[in-house]
């Protein structure tokens, strides 16, 4: 007799009206909000605008939705083109069926899009944005909690997930991989928080930082994991598709680290140059208190001189009239 778990909810949907409510579906809402708020926050620190992380991110998430949903059907194809399965409920991915990597791939493109619209290095923002996707991810799991799905072995630990009777899947308690996942994701955030602070990391690495911290941890969860999957010699597709990522992003973590060491001066061009443009140099000054310098008697000096006609003669001095000089003159 088990003496504690972690319940299931009964459904994942609530129905308000005629509109279904999907617990799935909130859960990677917020995470995306999170995200941008964490991200937002990173950004200004650096020397951005706000509302950047944002701008870049209304490229980035619809991307990174659809690559996702296509990592998911391809590497799970059975479970939408095999015998008696209807090909059209690939597109439901309210049901679930989000991959991490092609959701990080095409919402790569995506965010480079954004950032060359914007004139910005996609590094920088991956950097920024990084310990936000992987608390974006926290949040996300708990939507395999909603649908019941994504679990472990089954297991009497006293937070053990129970999960009902259903379509593929048997009343039981098993090792929840959704909250081993969810609170590996956190520490991750907090782990690129605290390297990009000690290390000033830069030119990308927060970013490789968090796929190969994350890459570890989805190594072991996925090796729990007792729903269906492809395996290579022995492992599972995702925990192959772990080991490669991790050693990109740790090749990629050196060499960053040799070839361009420190972090970028300069993250949005258009907040350093604010100021240094046309008049806005008086307002500045004016802004600092000064005076605005008044270079307008030294221009007619110089138009005087360059036509060579004497210079204007200092005005601070009481000037000599043809009459003060032939008084002179008359003098005995």
């Amino acid at each position: 007799m088990d003496i504690a778990y972690i319940p299931s909810p009964s459904t994942g949907v609530i129905h308000l009206g005629p509109i279904p409510l999907r617990g799935y579906a909130f859960c990677i809402i917020i995470g995306v909000f999170v995200a941008v708020w964490l991200g937002n926050r990173r950004w200004i620190a650096r020397g951005g605008k706000p509302g950047t992380v944002a701008d870049i991110a209304v490229w980035a998430v619809p991307f990174g939705l659809v690559g996702g949903r296509l990592y998911h059907v391809i590497t799970d194809y059975q479970l939408y083109f095999g015998e008696g399965r209807n090909w059209v409920d690939a597109f439901k991915i309210w049901e679930g069926g989000l991959g991490i990597w092609g959701a990080i791939a095409l919402g790569a493109v995506g965010a480079w899009i954004g950032c060359r619209l914007r004139g910005i290095p996609l590094p920088a923002w991956a950097d920024a944005l990084a310990p936000g996707i992987a608390l974006a991810q926290a949040c996300g799991r708990w939507g395999n909690w909603f649908n019941q799905e994504l679990y472990g072995r089954a297991t009497d630990l006293p937070w053990a997930v129970e999960i009902t009777a259903g379509p593929n899947r048997d009343a039981g308690t098993y090792h929840p991989t959704f909250l081993y996942e969810s609170l590996w994701c956190i520490g991750v955030a907090f782990l690129v928080i605290w390297a990009d602070r000690r290390f000033t990391l830069g030119h990308g690495r927060a970013f490789a930082l968090y796929v190969a911290a994350y890459c570890v941890g989805r190594g072991w969860i996925e090796y729990m994991r007792v729903d269906e999957a492809h395996h290579i010699l022995g492992l599972r597709l995702n925990v192959w598709t772990s080991i490669v990522v991790f050693i990109l992003a740790v090749v990629y973590f050196v060499l960053s680290a040799k070839l361009r060491p420190g972090r970028e001066t300069v993250v949005e061009p258009d907040v350093s140059a604010k100021g240094g443009k046309g008049g806005d140099a008086e307002a500045t000054e004016a802004e600092a208190g000064a005076e605005p310098s008044d270079t307008s008697e030294a221009k007619v000096e110089a138009s005087v001189l360059t036509k060579g006609e004497p210079a204007k003669a200092d005005l601070r001095k009481p000037q000599r009239t043809e009459d003060d000089t032939t008084l002179e003159s008359d003098t005995p």
